[in-house]
């Protein structure tokens, strides 16, 4: 089922997510309902929140994007239960991002090019790992959103004055995308 996504100045988009469980209701379907969601908007990222759910559940999918990065090449992944334990910052990169709660919107983002993740798998398989590259900036960019924040958060002053003007329209509803969404009212 393809689920509206929430946008800008939805209360769930600045809620703190919370950690699940195995006997969470209807975890598969849900699961499933995002792909199908994700997939419908064509995205490559997509939290719980951003449906309206104040849980930590996340799926990736980068196959999209596997004609530029190969390496991405049949990468769908559900990320349960994600936390970032460390970030490397010896390096940084400033890439331009968008998201799917706020439409029309991209500015670059600095971020470090590695971190460590721990989350669990469908299977809820412990995982403990260190990722880096464009996986690690999309992994950053999604499990901001389970601890209630958006990448326009991480822009300089000059930038997120120069973005606000195109926020307060999303606020209004002043917009148009592809997608099914759910606007405050």
């Amino acid at each position: 089922m393809i689920l509206p996504i929430y946008t800008f100045g939805q209360p769930v988009l600045r809620k703190m997510a919370e950690d699940i469980t195995k006997d969470y209701p209807e975890l598969d379907k849900l699961i499933q309902d995002m792909y199908d969601t994700l997939d419908k908007s064509e995205g490559i990222g997509l939290a719980a929140p951003q449906i309206g759910l104040a849980i930590r559940l996340v799926v990736i999918n980068l196959d999209l994007i596997s004609e530029d990065f190969p390496e991405y090449k049949g990468f769908i992944h559900t990320f349960i239960n994600p936390h970032i334990l460390e970030y490397d910052d010896t390096e940084k990169d400033s890439s331009e991002e968008g998201c799917l709660s706020l439409p029309g919107i991209h500015e670059k983002v600095v971020r470090p090019t590695r971190i460590r993740v721990q989350y669990l798998d469908e299977e809820f398989n412990a995982h403990d790992e260190w990722v880096g590259g464009y996986l690690a900036r999309v992994m950053q960019h999604e499990f901001d959103h389970l601890d209630g924040k958006v990448f326009t958060d991480h822009l300089t002053g000059l930038r997120k004055s120069l973005v606000k003007g195109k926020l307060n329209q999303l606020l209004k509803g002043n917009f148009s995308c592809a997608y099914k969404v759910k606007v405050k009212r």
